[in-house]
This record gives structure tokens, sequence and C-alpha cells, in this order.
């Protein structure tokens, strides 16, 4: 394999969860030219990443931007790929093997490929184990462990105390059953505080309503809203005595970075399928606002001590 394609767009938490694949990607084909095709979020990333020759950002082109459509064809089939791994999986991945003509040696589910991952009961499967075994079927086993030494950060110029947690307290806004009470983590920030941790928030200004009401009940708080970079987030993980969390994608690289952390999931995704892995935990209620401050407290204990 000369030239290799790797797809992966979105969101935070996939992204996350394909470093493993990646990593295995690179290993088997140590001497191609591997692309990765990407969203622009993650694409400095990627690019620090060992991983990857080339990173291309797709816009993702709506099908009526016929302009738009042409030039990603043009892109795709004058790659010349000898073999493509759609670690995406959707349908709009599956609509990029039909624009480069059906023809690449294809791992993935699009429809008449020659590698596919033909297991009928891939999507009850956790995403980690879902890639594993489509990456086995295409010939790639065992799973390689990321080594994410490149992925560090210099937080000194954050100024943060030490010990310190993490807390992620937003999460997608449109999934308002993903996000425990930003009350109810402002009284975890003030209970870390109490003993001596210095709790820190991390989000993007989209997050700022909570992050606010978290510093507002803990004014011992620090807020990075908006200050972080993802190996940012990588490095003050390694860092961290422990990190709380919502089901959102900082907590993967939390967990990717090997800090104790504890995700807390609603009724609007599921762990079985999706949670991190790693020295994580995770607790699960059928409503986030039901959730007790003590009883997350008492998790938190287990992780401190």
């Amino acid at each position: 394999m000369r030239r290799v394609l790797v797809v992966k767009l979105a969101a935070l938490g996939d992204f996350v969860q394909a470093f493993g694949p990646f990593a295995t990607i690179r290993a088997v084909h140590p001497d191609a030219e591997i692309t990765l095709l990407t969203t622009r979020a993650y694409a400095e990333l990627a690019a620090a990443s060992p991983w990857f020759d080339h990173v291309w950002i797709d816009d993702k082109p709506k099908w009526w931007q016929w302009g738009k459509v042409a030039a990603l064809k043009d892109r795709l089939r004058q790659g010349r790929f000898d073999r493509v791994y759609d670690l995406q999986t959707s349908d709009r991945s599956g609509w990029y093997f039909r624009l480069m003509g059906g023809r690449v040696e294809w791992s993935g589910i699009a429809k008449g490929c020659a590698l596919p991952h033909a297991n009928p009961r891939r999507d009850f499967m956790h995403t980690l184990d879902r890639q594993a075994e489509q990456l086995a079927m295409a010939g790639l086993a065992p799973m390689v462990a990321p080594d994410l030494a490149w992925a560090d950060a210099d937080i000194a110029r954050f100024g943060l105390p030490h010990p310190f947690a993490l807390l992620c307290a937003g999460g997608a806004r449109h999934r308002p059953g993903k996000r425990w009470p930003a009350a109810h983590f402002g009284q975890l920030a003030a209970w870390l505080a109490a003993r001596g941790i210095t709790p820190v928030l991390l989000g993007t200004t989209d997050e700022q309503a909570e992050i606010d009401a978290v510093v507002a009940a803990c004014p011992q708080a620090v807020a990075l809203t908006g200050r972080t970079s993802f190996q940012d987030i990588l490095g003050l993980a390694r860092q961290a005595r422990l990190a709380v969390g919502n089901d959102t994608g900082p907590m993967h690289l939390v967990a990717a970075a090997g800090c104790s952390g504890l995700v807390l999931f609603g009724p609007d995704s599921d762990p079985d399928l999706c949670a991190p892995r790693g020295r994580v935990r995770v607790v699960r209620a059928p409503d986030l606002a039901g959730l007790a401050v003590d009883d997350v407290a008492r998790k938190v204990t287990e992780l401190l001590w």
C-alpha cells in the first residue's frame, strides 16, 4: 500500500476513540503515505500526531453544492489511494465511496466495498470494539495502543495551584439530557475546594453560562473558558488529580491522557456504546437533574482515596 486514506470527520469523542485505529493503521502501513480526511476542528490535532503525512479538511458540502462536491470528488480521485479506511461509517462517508467511483479498496460499510465490516450487530457494539473488529476484518489486528507522548502542552501559563481537578460542566446545547445541572457542579466545586483541591473548569464560550454559574457558587474555581486547545486539555489531564464531567468530548481527552475520571450519563446516551475507557468510572442516572451531589461526591471520594 503506497497511498492510504483514513476518513474520520466528527465528533470529538469519536475522534479521540479513533486514536487506537489511527495508530494501528500507521503501524501496519509504516512506509505508506497516509492522508486523513477530517473536519476543520480536528485538523490541528491530527497534523501534530505521528500518524498522518497529510491532513485534508472536509467542509462537508451539501449534495446540491455542485461546485464543492465536484472539487471534493476530484481531490479524492486524484489522491489515487490504494486503500481507504472509513472510520466514520456514515451515510456521508459511504457517499464518498461512490464519489471515488467504487473502485478503491475500501474498509467500511459502503455497499459493494471490498473490505466490509460484515457484522449486522455493529451498531450495538462499543465504538472501540466496533472499530477494532472492522480493522481486524480488513486484516489489521491486534489493535495498537496509541502513544500520546507527542500530544503534550506547557500548561504553566495557566498558573494553576496544585492539586487541581478538571470539571466539564457543559455539553451539546441541543442535548440538555446529557448535562448535569450547573448548580450541582457548583456544589461539587465547593466540596472540592473545601478539601484543598482547586476546581478548574473546561469549556467553550458556548458553555459560558454553565461555567459562570459554577464560579459564582465557588469563587475558588478557575475558569479556562475558550483558552484550551485539545493538546492543552491532554496536558492538563496528565497533571490533574481527577476529572468530573458530562458525556462530552473533553472527557474522552481526559481518559486518553490517563487521568482518573467520573463521567455522568443521562438517558440521552448509552455508556455501553460510547463511554470513555481508561481510568474512568461511569455514573448513570435516568434523569441527571435528579442525580444528587452527595452521590457524585462519594464516587469522587473513591477516586481520590
